[in-house]
């Protein structure tokens, strides 16, 4: 990917790194290992960004 990148383009890759991240640990202790881990979680490599 380029070195400059617009400001949009950035913001978009900001909040889709946020929302990679995983579940935190209280909520697997409270929900009793129902969830484990966030169903859209994504890997750099293997699922690319469409929209971005």
């Amino acid at each position: 990917m380029a070195h400059y990148k617009p400001l949009a383009k950035k913001l978009r890759l900001i909040n889709r790194e946020k929302s990679n991240q995983p579940v935190p640990v209280w909520v697997t202790v409270k929900t009793r290992r129902r969830v484990l881990r966030p169903y859209r979680l994504r890997h750099w490599r293997r699922s690319k960004l469409e929209d971005v």
